[in-house]
C-alpha cells in the first residue's frame, strides 16, 4: 500500500520560500545600485592604473550579474510555481541559481589572481589620489548592497515567523478530538515559551482544556489554558529544558504525547531552510567588500611605502577570498541539487518516531524541494493493521514535512 500527501502547501505543490517576493524586490534595488558602481570603478582603475581596483570594478559586475541571475530565479519560480510540468515544483529554482553564480565567483577568482600576477611581474604606475576615494566609494556601496539584502532576509524570517507559526514551533503535535485534528506545539515568538492548542484547517475548538507534564525526575506542573480567540495558549511559560511527557485534557478526555528537548544545531537546520538564492547574492556582497577593503589598504600602504607591490597583493588575497567563498556555496547547493539530506537530525528523529511504536522503516528518502520544504519517501514494515494516515499523524510534529509518501509492506 502507497500513500501519497503534500502537507502545507495543499495539493499545489508550491514549495517556495518565505518571503519569496520580498526578497525579489530587494535584489532588484540593488542590481541598480551595483551596476552604477561597477561602471565607475572599471573606469576608474582602467584611467588610473590600479589592477586592484579594476579587479573589484570585474567582480563588481560579477556581483551585478548575480544579482540578476537571482531575481530572474526568482521571477520564474513565482511564474511557474504552479506549473504542472514540475513535478516538485520550482522551489530548487534558487538552489541552481546559487550553483550557477558560485561557478561564476570562482572563474572570477582565477582571473583576478592571474592579472595580479602579472602586475607583481610588471608594476604599473597608480595614480592614488584617484584610485583611493573610488575604492572607498566601492565599500560604501557594498556595504550599503550588504543591508538591502540581509535586512530583506531578516524581515522575511521574522514576518514569516508570524504568518504561519511553523517557524516559531519547538515541536508540533497532532491531536485526534471529535472536533477534527487539534495541533498541540510550543509557541517561542516575543515572549516566553508558551504552550498552543489550535484547530486544524475546517476542525472547532473544545470548550476547555489543560495540560499537565511529567519530567524524568518526576517534578509535575499543570497548565491553565486560557481562550485567546481561535487558539488556547498556556497563561504561564514554560520552564527548559522542553523534554517532558504531558497529559493533554480536553472536555474530559486525556491525550498523552511527549516533548523532545532539540538541540537545534544551525547547520542542520540552516541547510533545509536556507534560500540559497539570497545567500548567493550575499556572498556576493560581502565579497565585495572584503576586497574593497583590501584594495584600500593596499593602495594606502603602496602610496605611503612606495611599494607598488601592495596593490597587486590586495588584488591576490581577494582571489583567495573570493574563491573561498565559491567553494561553500558550491558545495552547498550541489548537495540539494544532488538530493543529499539536509538534515541527518529529522532523517534520525522520523526513524525514531516510526520505529517506536514496534515498526521498521526499511528504506527513507529525505529531501530539500525548496527553503523550508522537505520531500520524504518512507517504506515501513509493519505486522500491524496500519494506513498511510497513521504515519502521516506521527510525522506531522516536523513541519518542514511539505510532501510525505507512505509504502507500508505487511508482514504475514
Amino acid at each position: 500500500m502507497a500513500d501519497t500527501h503534500p502537507r502545507e502547501a495543499g495539493h499545489d505543490h508550491i514549495f517556495l520560500g518565505a518571503g519569496h517576493e520580498h526578497a525579489e524586490g530587494r535584489t532588484w534595488a540593488v542590481i541598480w545600485l551595483c551596476g552604477a558602481m561597477m561602471l565607475l570603478e572599471i573606469a576608474g582603475g582602467s584611467l588610473f592604473g590600479s589592477i586592484a581596483l579594476v579587479a573589484d570594478g570585474l567582480h563588481m559586475s560579477t556581483h551585478a550579474g548575480a544579482m540578476l541571475l537571482a531575481a530572474l530565479a526568482y521571477r520564474y519560480a513565482r511564474r511557474h510555481a504552479a506549473d504542472p510540468r514540475f513535478t516538485f515544483g520550482t522551489g530548487k529554482l534558487g538552489d541552481l541559481a546559487g550553483f550557477s553564480s558560485a561557478i561564476v565567483l570562482a572563474m572570477i577568482a582565477v582571473l583576478i589572481g592571474y592579472e595580479a600576477i602579472g602586475r607583481f611581474v610588471s608594476p604599473v604606475p597608480i595614480h592614488f589620489a584617484e584610485a583611493i576615494p573610488i575604492a572607498a566609494l566601492g565599500l560604501a556601496v557594498n556595504v550599503a548592497s550588504a543591508w538591502l539584502l540581509a535586512g530583506g532576509a531578516h524581515h522575511d524570517h521574522h514576518g514569516h515567523a508570524h504568518a504561519d507559526g511553523h517557524e516559531a514551533e519547538d515541536e508540533r503535535l497532532p491531536l485526534p478530538a471529535p472536533e477534527g485534528t487539534l495541533w498541540l506545539s510550543i509557541f517561542l515568538v516575543d515572549h516566553p515559551p508558551v504552550f498552543r492548542i489550535s484547530p486544524a484547517a475546517g476542525a472547532g475548538l473544545p470548550r476547555s482544556c489543560s495540560i499537565e507534564t511529567v519530567r524524568p525526575d518526576g517534578a509535575r506542573q499543570v497548565f491553565v489554558m486560557a481562550d485567546r480567540g481561535g487558539y488556547f495558549e498556556s497563561v504561564d511559560a514554560i520552564p527548559e529544558p522542553h523534554a517532558f511527557a504531558a497529559r493533554v485534557t480536553m472536555d474530559g478526555q486525556i491525550h498523552a504525547v511527549t516533548f523532545e528537548e532539540h538541540e537545534h544545531e544551525p547547520h542542520a537546520h540552516g541547510a533545509a531552510h536556507r534560500d540559497n538564492n539570497m545567500r548567493a547574492a550575499i556572498v556576493h556582497v560581502m565579497a565585495d567588500a572584503a576586497v574593497s577593503v583590501l584594495v584600500i589598504a593596499g593602495l594606502v600602504v603602496a602610496r605611503s611605502f612606495g611599494w607598488l607591490w601592495m596593490d597587486p597583493l590586495a588584488g591576490m588575497v581577494g582571489a583567495c577570498v573570493i574563491a573561498s567563498w565559491s567553494y561553500g556555496l558550491i558545495r552547498d547547493t550541489g548537495a540539494i541539487l544532488l538530493d543529499m539530506i539536509p538534515d541527518t537530525e529529522t532523517a534520525d528523529r522520523m526513524r525514531r518516531d516510526i520505529e517506536e511504536v514496534g515498526d521498521r522503516l526499511t528504506d527513507l528518502h529525505l529531501w530539500r524541494l525548496g527553503p523550508g520544504h522537505l520531500g520524504a519517501i518512507l517504506c515501513v514494515t509493519t505486522r500491524e493493521t496500519r494506513d498511510p494516515a497513521f504515519y502521516r499523524n506521527r510525522l506531522a510534529r516536523f513541519p518542514a514535512l511539505s510532501h510525505v509518501t507512505v509504502e507500508i509492506e505487511r508482514l504475514l
